[in-house]
């Protein structure tokens, strides 16, 4: 039995087209490529599916598109939200179904871009009736992982939510502290919530190409040449002047994104350029290490080896094979 097409979309064609990837696997560039193939059939625009993009002032250290790529395709949920705010997998989810609605009233296809594949799981899946951040319930947690260590309360989540800690790295404290927060305040796991949601989320028509290194240690090298690049660019001015604003900690959203909150220990520990650099490309290999692992659970995917020379043009040729 065949989906059933979302309400307001065409039901012979796919609600969106989504490009995905471990970090510096070159999606900017094959999305460029593919709304530009696309052009054909109406256009294209670019929906971000990335947990950093959508904060202003964080453009060298996101490897934010450039002025002159942003101008090139319409591109959505980029530089929306200051620093201070949050933004969560089930605002997203909410964001970008109204955005693919909006475009394809305009004729045009939405491609999801990004690796912040909690986000897509979120829109595939729904996440839209989490509980709110409870700011105070949040604090005790943190005080008591300051006392015991995250390796302790990824443990205590296991015994609470076995199916959340399941997929969460004992060093995961982001993710680790929020389910705590939630079974604290609400008296239920964050997999109910999961779970509750997937069985009244809309059905999207999504097919997902994925840019994936089939040599590790190619990703490594792109890794560490962009974060040199970011680095003689000015990331560390870029945090300083974040740090200078007064009103950023290390334990916002924002700021705990890999190399943010690398850059941000070593100004306040005094760390030499060397160990900042390597502290960043080790903690974004550990990243793409993760984004690859959440891929591979998804078989519909259809892959393409970021690490061919003809990585751009076979992701266009998947789309033709996915939508016709």
């Amino acid at each position: 039995m065949s989906p059933t097409p979302s309400p307001g979309l065409h039901p012979e064609r796919a609600d969106a087209i989504a490009l995905v990837g471990p970090t510096a696997s070159g999606k900017t560039a094959a999305a460029l490529a593919l709304a530009e193939a696309l052009q054909g059939r109406g256009g294209a625009e670019i929906i971000s599916v990335d947990s950093a993009l959508v904060y202003r002032g964080m453009d060298i250290g996101t490897a934010k598109p450039s002025r002159d790529e942003l101008a090139a395709v319409p591109h959505h949920l980029i530089d929306t939200l200051d620093p201070l705010q949050s933004y969560s997998a089930a605002e997203f989810a909410k964001d970008a179904a109204r955005l693919m609605l909006d475009i394809q009233a305009r004729g045009k296809t939405p491609l999801l871009v990004g690796g912040t594949l909690l986000y897509l799981k979120a829109l595939q899946e729904g996440l839209n009736d989490m509980p709110a951040a409870n700011l105070e319930v949040r604090r005790l947690i943190q005080q008591e992982a300051q006392e015991v260590g995250w390796p302790a309360m990824h443990h205590k989540l296991a015994g609470i939510d076995p199916v959340t800690a399941a997929r969460l790295a004992p060093g995961d404290s982001q993710r680790i502290g929020r389910a705590l927060e939630v079974w604290t305040a609400t008296g239920r796991t964050l997999s109910s919530f999961h779970e509750a949601a997937k069985a009244s989320a809309p059905t999207w028509r999504i097919p997902v190409i994925s840019l994936e290194p089939s040599d590790r240690a190619w990703l490594h090298q792109r890794i560490a040449q962009r974060f040199e690049q970011m680095m003689a660019a000015g990331f560390l001015d870029e945090v300083h002047a974040l740090r200078n604003r007064g009103d950023l900690h290390p334990d916002l959203p924002s700021m705990r994104c890999v190399g943010y909150r690398q850059a941000w220990e070593g100004l306040d520990a005094g760390w030499a350029l060397d160990e900042i650099r390597d502290r960043g490309i080790f903690a974004t290999r550990q990243l793409a290490k993760r984004q690859i692992t959440w891929l591979r659970s998804m078989p519909e995917r259809v892959v393409v080896h970021a690490d061919q020379t003809s990585a751009t043009e076979q992701v266009v040729q998947a789309c033709q094979a996915v939508c016709p």
